[in-house]
Parts: C-alpha cells; sequence; structure tokens
C-alpha cells in the first residue's frame, strides 16, 4: 500500500460516522487533492465547542458561512456574530463562478447556489430586531462583573437590588440603576440605613462612573424593554432548515465593553434557560463569535472566569461556541483547551515572533505521519485548512489538510432594499422592534421623593402655621393684659387714699 492509499484510507476511517454530519471539504496530500477522501464533523459533538483561526483574508469568514449553511440544512439554528458585517449575504443564493465550479470538481461534491433562512438582529440603532435585556436580568453578580467593581461594591449593589425586590420597584435601564443609587446616599439615606445598614457616598460614586462608561458605548440602548427571550433563537422554517441569526455589530468594534456585556449576559441567559440535552446526538444551538479577541482583550479577569466558567458548562445544554479569531493565541488557554473542532487556515510567519507563535499553534493539534504541520501552516492556500474534529466518542479524528467546499449562499452583503425586504417579513422585529418605557424604579422613586417632599412642605406649611397662631394668641392675651393694668389719669386720681379721705371729710361735715 502506498503511503497516498494509506493516507486516504486513515482519513476514511477516521470520518466515517454512523449518526448524521456535515461535510467540510476534501483532505489533501502534498498539494493534491484526494477524490472521495472527504472530511466530516459529526453533528453529535458540535457541542464541544470549536475554533476557526488564520491570516486575513485567508477563509475564515467563508468557513463559518459554509459551517453555518451545513448546521442550517440539518435543522440546527445558528447565532452568527457579524462584526465586519459581511454575512447577510446568506439570505441570498451564490450568483455562481467558474472558480467555484473548478473548487468543487477537485472535491468531488456537487454545488448547489442556495438561500438560507435569516433573522437580522441589531444592538444599536441599525436596522434589525432589536436585543434588549433588563438590568433586573442580569441580576446583582453578573451586572457586578460586568462594571469590574470592588468586593465592597458588589455588596452595595446586592443591597440596591434586594431593596427593589423588596419594595417592588424594577430595575428596567440604567437610568433605574442610576436614580436608586443616588437615592440610597440622599433622599433615601435613612430609609436605608435603618435596614440595610450605610451605604458609602464614595463607593456609590464610583459605581455611577462605571455606569456612565456602559453608557458611552451605547449600553442604553441595549438594557430595557422589550426584553429578547432566547427561544427566538431556535426557530426553524417550514422546510425544517434553522434560522440563521445575523447579528450586526459593525458600529460597536470600538465599544468592547458593551460587546462583552452582551455576549455575557447572553450566554448566562442561555445556560439558565435552556434545558439540559444529555447525549441528543445533535446541538440545540451554535454560535460564531467572529473577532473574538475583542471580547478577550477587553475582559477584566471577573469577566474572564464568568466566560471561560460558561463555555466549560454550556454545553450540557447543546450549546456549541465557535471563536473565530486570527491566530489560536487570541484565546486563553483555559477556553482553548475546551475546543473540540479546530479548523486552522494559513498563518504568515514574517518575524521570528510569528515563527514562534507557529510552532505554538502547531501544538495545538494531533501528531501525523503525513504532515510537518509547522510548515503546512504556511503554505496553506486560500480556502484551504487544517482540520482536526471529534469523532462520535470523542476522540480527535486524523489532522487533514482540506480544501474547503464553497458557500451556498451569496459571498457579499445585501443591498439596503434587500435588507429592508428582509425585516418587512420579520415576525421578530414586529415582536422586540416597539420600544416600552413603562413605569419603574426611576418613576417611582421621582414620585416617591414628590410626595416625601410635598409631605415636607406642607408640615412645615403647619408648623409655620401654628407658629403664627400662638404668636397671635400670645399678642392678644399681652394685649388684654396691658389693657387691664393701664388706668385713666383722672381715675388714677380720684381713687387716690388722700382723695377719698376728703371726700368722706367733706361728707362728715355735711352731715353735722
Amino acid at each position: 500500500m502506498t503511503n497516498s492509499d494509506k493516507f486516504i484510507k486513515d482519513i476514511a476511517d477516521g470520518n466515517t460516522f454512523k449518526g448524521d454530519y456535515i461535510t467540510l471539504g476534501a483532505a489533501m496530500l502534498e498539494g493534491e487533492t484526494m477524490t472521495n477522501s472527504y472530511v466530516n464533523v459529526p453533528l453529535k459533538t458540535m457541542n464541544r465547542h470549536g475554533l476557526i483561526a488564520g491570516a486575513t483574508g485567508t477563509g475564515k469568514t467563508k468557513t463559518l458561512q459554509v459551517l453555518a449553511e451545513n448546521l442550517s440544512e440539518k435543522g440546527v439554528p445558528v447565532l452568527l456574530m457579524d462584526i465586519k458585517g459581511d454575512l447577510s449575504g446568506l439570505a441570498k443564493p451564490s450568483p455562481g463562478h467558474p472558480k467555484i465550479d473548478e473548487r468543487h470538481e477537485k472535491i468531488g461534491l456537487p454545488f448547489e447556489p442556495k438561500a438560507f433562512p435569516v433573522e437580522v438582529l441589531t444592538l444599536s440603532e441599525q436596522d434589525g430586531v432589536r436585543l434588549r435585556a433588563t438590568v433586573s436580568e442580569f441580576g446583582p453578580v453578573l451586572i457586578s462583573r460586568i462594571l469590574d467593581v470592588t468586593e465592597t461594591q458588589a455588596g452595595i449593589i446586592s443591597v440596591i437590588f434586594k431593596y427593589c425586590d423588596d419594595n417592588k420597584l424594577p430595575l428596567l435601564d440604567l437610568k433605574d440603576f442610576k436614580k436608586i443609587l443616588q437615592y440610597a446616599t440622599n433622599e433615601g439615606k435613612k430609609e436605608f440605613q435603618d435596614a440595610y445598614g450605610r451605604i458609602s457616598t464614595a463607593s456609590t460614586g464610583a459605581i455611577l462612573r462605571k455606569i456612565i462608561e456602559i453608557e458611552q458605548q451605547g449600553g442604553d440602548l441595549f438594557f430595557g424593554e422589550t426584553s429578547f427571550e432566547t427561544d427566538d433563537l431556535l426557530r426553524v422554517d417550514e422546510n425544517g432548515r434553522g434560522y440563521i441569526n445575523i447579528i450586526r455589530l459593525t458600529d460597536i468594534q470600538d465599544r468592547p465593553k458593551l460587546f462583552s456585556t452582551f455576549m455575557l449576559s447572553l450566554l448566562a441567559e442561555i445556560y439558565s434557560t435552556f434545558p439540559e440535552q444529555g447525549d441528543s446526538g445533535r446541538p440545540e444551538l451554535i454560535m460564531f463569535i467572529d473577532e473574538a479577541h475583542l471580547i478577550f482583550n477587553e475582559a477584566s479577569d471577573a469577566l474572564l472566569n464568568q466566560i471561560e466558567s460558561i463555555v466549560k458548562l454550556i454545553r450540557s445544554k447543546g450549546v456549541g461556541l465557535y471563536f473565530v479569531t486570527q491566530n489560536p493565541t487570541d484565546v486563553p488557554e483555559a477556553v482553548l483547551g475546551q475546543l473540540g473542532l479546530k479548523v486552522q487556515h494559513a498563518l504568515r510567519a514574517f518575524t521570528a515572533k510569528d515563527r514562534k507563535a507557529i510552532k505554538l499553534t502547531a501544538q495545538n493539534y494531533p501528531d501525523t505521519d503525513y504532515y510537518d504541520t509547522a510548515e503546512v501552516l504556511t503554505s496553506l492556500g486560500i480556502g484551504e485548512a487544517l482540520v482536526s474534529a471529534l469523532d462520535e466518542k470523542g476522540k480527535p479524528t486524523p489532522l487533514a489538510a482540506t480544501m474547503m467546499r464553497a458557500p451556498m449562499s451569496r459571498m457579499d452583503i445585501l443591498t439596503e432594499s434587500e435588507l429592508a425586504s428582509l425585516l418587512s417579513q420579520s415576525k421578530l422585529a414586529k415582536k422586540y422592534n416597539e420600544e416600552i418605557d413603562r413605569e419603574s424604579a426611576y418613576e417611582m422613586l421621582n414620585k416617591k421623593i414628590e410626595v416625601a417632599e410635598a409631605e415636607e412642605a406642607k408640615r412645615k406649611a403647619e408648623e409655620e402655621k401654628e407658629k403664627l397662631k400662638r404668636a397671635e394668641s400670645k399678642r392678644r392675651t399681652s394685649s388684654r393684659s396691658s389693657r387691664r393694668t393701664r388706668q385713666n389719669p383722672i381715675v388714677k386720681v380720684l381713687s387716690s387714699p388722700t382723695v377719698i379721705r376728703s371726700v368722706l371729710g367733706i361728707l362728715t361735715k355735711m352731715l353735722k
């Protein structure tokens, strides 16, 4: 048996599964495509997460597109984080191209242009289905980690949430959160101190500054109602194909705090609401996070720990996370070690640091008798990648340099009119795009303060009135007393003892 024949047999044996699977392309050896030596990924293990890495322009986005299409066809819903804004073309079929035909002839797979069911979502003011969540839904622990506060400040946030729960004050948006923080150290200072202990003004001030930082990155648009229900990510169309949900993030590349906040809240909500799947044989939802370094580079230690914990636990809910980035080193080792599928496109070795990084990257892949992995990493062409997946028993499949199949959908974005047409047909847009600002903590506390101020003003007015009344009564009493003691001068003279004696003497003489 020749080396080529042995390679074909090893690839075939390692990529033959009993259950359903996705075909990524055909294996390559020494630059030649091995027809009918397909590189497959079993659906059963796709909730074990994955990585798509490679230098700019090597085909990462197209690999993401191929995976999303094939998952959709298998009835698995997909969520894509579209940082660069180049994935909306999934809603339209590929126009075809001679180079696509040539590629698929080499691979030995037919090419059929297709459009897929797509829902366009947005965190900002861009067109799309609005994604929102309330402050209450985050809870004190998650809010504290997002804001990256101290232990003391986290304790204050817990007290704030407890007060709102006890007093039925809904915490919906950031203005609610800011208002209750201000109230705790001003108008409600005594109330808080009596019930929960003293709250430091310096601590609430520090928390408020952290909230303003989130606001400046667009958090005021994200926090509020109507809250997005994660079950709406699990829809399938009338043909049984999973919806591909595309979140437009092109305008928040410079706002990593908002991106991290959204990602963590979404993952936490999915983990808390999705049921345990066990060994179901297929994932419930696959999420692709493009430009993943935006999450990890800007995240605090607390946020990173939370992400790492969720990555480890969320696969039991049937959810797979796929990170798309230029270099595997962009992903923390604790997360990288949890990834089952790895699709590594070409890396470029321009510097000594690049060459060192390539050697480290090569060590992340299974040993193989057929490749010098580090060398292959620098020689792969566009649309070619090293692939290692997990088989149905959870063991790595043979490492294969792979010519990837082409996307069936358009490799370009929708026009404005096409996007408008797509949104006009969206059931989710009708459900979530009406902005609601119902009475919540902000309005209720303002009313409480107004009532308290009115009562205080009334009390002071009554005290002033009573004071004036007492003063008037005292004046009248003093006036009466003064009149009694003050006599007419004539009366005073006539009533003197001398005058009385004289009058009596005269009367006595007259009687004689």
